[in-house]
């Protein structure tokens, strides 16, 4: 077939940059409001959906992952003051609900309705991006976004009677009320308003930690916390005993913090606040550090420093130069985290990119391993310190989020699992772990599942990998991956390098001017599954999100040949233009800075965009962004489509799927989700002969 594409203007735009000269005839679609950009972007749809809508088998996956994104659900409870709560839906709403009760069991049996997304807006895009309830329980704390967006509003009700407080913060992101002690205001990270019309693309300035007090004007709010360059971000707790502020506060995405703390006290009206000098706990920015709690003047905290798989210390905030070492660095496993819940410390193992549980009291010595059915990854865990009574929710390839209930107390822990919703996905699969060797020897982990009732052998595969920001692939349930298996593919799960997987050094060689592992792992991937017999060139599809995305782009340009479709997804695409957009100046810790000479040489090196070459003959590709997306620009995934479709040379299609009032992927209603799903699984199946079993 001859595909005749939208036509897309070419201009003569170049850029000099550090000596070189680089075309970017399609920098116009950087404009999302602009005449000719929303032309495009209607055109582009308007040849894709019909394709899409007519694939034969495009109704059993819209089936499938509908059925799967609409059974009920029920998240993690937790208790603050007298109260219990959860986030749940029945199954029937685009978004999930605010759930309070008295007792558990009530909880359970549905407790009352304290918040609703879903009434907000007709067409389901305003969701829940988080929430904290104050510490008497009486006030809950949120932030809601709109069409997808990172930027969200903070609100505040009564639980008692659901009163709706006017306190309302504007133009905020990554962040929830962090309550003061005597719940009487919160602290959180906001921004400037943004140029009205450059909302969803501006370069975003420095953001500041404010505190607002209930029934105040926002206009007053002061400034607990400002960074000292616009990289700088920080993430705020406030102690579980009320005593201390202590800040988190890291360049952009780095993994590496420094860490602070501010005493809280009375102010002259007596309400609690942060007061005096700032304390320095972490002062050299060289390794990760994670908050666990403080109580009195002792921090716990999880560190990196002498330990690229975490270490559990704790440390004196009067005289914070002396760590004390709780739980040492293991051999094998990563500390993942640790929470102070009853009276001792829950620790979040990962052994082979998988989550087991144990208990430590607070000497560190240990109670031993709590069993949950293994592999799977701890999604959530919450409890406070002198509380009994904790919940911990976990997920697997094959099983959705389950709930489970801990008592801990005297070294013993009881687990309970909570009943599942009816209904709750479970997929009928067999996992096992293999290894593919990359490039310069480094063995790299995958996952690979199929039905338990299909026999092994060459069969469609779809090849899944992140590789980047210390983030790990973990096992976890998914509509889309479920659905796939489901018709009778197969799936693989790289653990790729540059993810956090297996600690820092994992990670480390992934990044920045080691990127080209990441990409060099995952066609080791792609060619062990076929040496091995599991697929073949023809039936293979590569997919992936975000920077995922930009694994899949390096996967176009560099290997055409291994792979018969590829799905990027709101994936980062040009890799000298990323850091001139809203946050994406912020990932220049993990990818480098184009601004920077010999780190724009390695960036040139493999851009996705700016490697696409005329005259090849590239894999059937459905690029999927939305207009929303504030996080990766929609510019990406445009101009790189237009790219790809001007330099393709064989009669693979090279399709561009649009969302309307979607973002990057957070919030986005139900429904809409598994269209989204449908149409990139039947591309995926008609590019690799994939035809569904029963």
């Amino acid at each position: 077939m001859t595909w005749e594409y939208p036509a897309a203007r070419r201009s003569d735009v170049s850029d000099i940059l550090h000596g070189v000269r680089v075309e970017d005839p399609y920098r116009y679609l950087e404009n999302t409001q602009d005449a000719e950009t929303l032309a495009f972007v209607d055109a582009q749809n308007a040849l894709s959906a019909p394709y899409l809508a007519a694939l034969p088998v495009r109704g059993r996956f819209l089936a499938s992952a509908t059925a799967a994104l609409t059974a009920p659900r029920f998240g993690v409870p937790f208790k603050r003051g007298e109260n219990y709560f959860v986030t749940a839906n029945p199954g029937d709403l685009e978004q999930d609900r605010v759930l309070t009760a008295k007792s558990l069991p009530e909880l359970l049996a549905g407790g009352r309705v304290l918040l609703d997304p879903n009434t907000l807006a007709a067409d389901g895009t305003i969701a829940l991006a988080g929430m904290q309830v104050s510490p008497n329980g009486g006030l809950l704390g949120y932030a809601l976004a709109e069409a997808g967006s990172d930027w969200v509003s903070l609100h505040v009700q009564r639980v008692s009677t659901g009163e709706m407080l006017p306190d309302v913060i504007r133009w905020c992101k990554w962040t929830v009320p962090e309550w003061l002690p005597d719940s009487s205001g919160f602290v959180y990270w906001s921004y400037r308003a943004p140029i009205p019309g450059a909302e969803l693309t501006a370069a975003m300035g420095a953001g500041v930690l404010k505190m607002h007090r209930l029934g105040t004007a926002v206009e007053i709010d002061p400034v607990i916390w400002s960074p000292p360059e616009q990289e700088w971000m920080v993430a705020p707790h406030v102690s579980s005993d009320g005593r201390w502020l202590l800040l988190t506060q890291a360049p952009g995405t780095d993994s590496r913090t420094l860490i602070s703390a501010l005493r809280i006290g009375p102010d002259k009206a007596g309400m609690l606040r942060p007061t005096g000098e700032l304390v320095c706990v972490i002062d050299e920015l060289a390794d990760a550090h994670t908050i666990v709690e403080a109580e009195g003047d002792i921090l716990l905290l999880r560190t990196e420093a002498g330990a690229e798989r975490g270490r559990l210390v704790k440390l004196d905030l009067q005289e914070p130069e002396d760590l004390f070492e709780l739980i040492p660095e293991h051999e094998r496993d990563v500390l993942v985290s640790a929470h102070r819940v009853a009276d001792g410390i829950l620790v979040v193992w990962s052994h082979d990119a998988a989550h087991r549980l144990e208990l430590f009291d607070l000497h560190g010595f240990s109670h031993g391993c709590i069993p949950i059915d293994e592999p799977v990854s701890i999604a959530a865990v919450t409890g406070q310190p002198g509380q009994a009574e904790c919940f911990v929710t976990s997920t697997s390839f094959t099983r959705s989020l389950r709930s489970h209930r801990l008592v801990i107390g005297g070294g013993c822990a009881e687990l309970t699992h909570l009943p599942a919703p009816a209904g709750a996905p479970v997929l009928d699969a067999v996992a096992s772990r293999v290894h593919a060797v990359s490039s310069d020897g480094t063995e790299v982990p995958m996952t690979v599942l199929r039905r338990s009732d299909l026999p092994p052998g060459p069969r469609p595969t779809l090849l899944y990998g992140y590789g980047g920001f210390d983030i790990p692939v973990l096992p976890a349930y998914s509509a889309m991956f479920a659905s796939w298996v489901q018709a009778g593919g197969v799936l693989a799960v790289a653990n790729l390098r540059g993810g956090g997987e297996f600690g820092a050094a994992w990670h480390q060689d992934g990044m920045k001017e080691h990127k080209q592992r990441v990409f060099d792992d995952a066609i080791a991937c792609a060619e062990f599954l076929i040496a091995e017999g599991v697929t073949g060139a023809h039936q293979l599809a590569v997919h992936g999100r975000s920077n995922g995305g930009l694994l899949v782009g390096a996967m176009i340009v560099q290997r055409p040949d291994l792979f018969a479709a590829a799905l990027p997804t709101v994936g980062v695409l040009d890799m000298l233009r990323f850091h001139l957009f809203t946050i994406g100046w912020a990932w220049t810790s993990d990818y480098g800075d184009p601004e920077v000479a010999e780190e724009f040489a390695y960036l040139h090196a493999y851009s996705p965009l700016h490697q696409l070459r005329t005259g090849r003959h590239y894999p059937a590709t459905l690029i999927c962004t939305g207009d929303h997306d504030d996080r990766v620009v929609p510019a990406h995934s445009l101009k790189f489509g237009a790219q790809l479709q001007f330099c393709q040379s064989g009669d693979s299609p090279v399709l561009l799927r649009i969302d309307t009032r979607a973002g990057h992927g957070a919030g986005k209603p139900a429904h809409a989700l598994a269209a989204e799903y449908a149409d990139q699984l039947a591309f995926a199946a008609e590019h690799t002969g994939l035809e569904p079993h029963l």
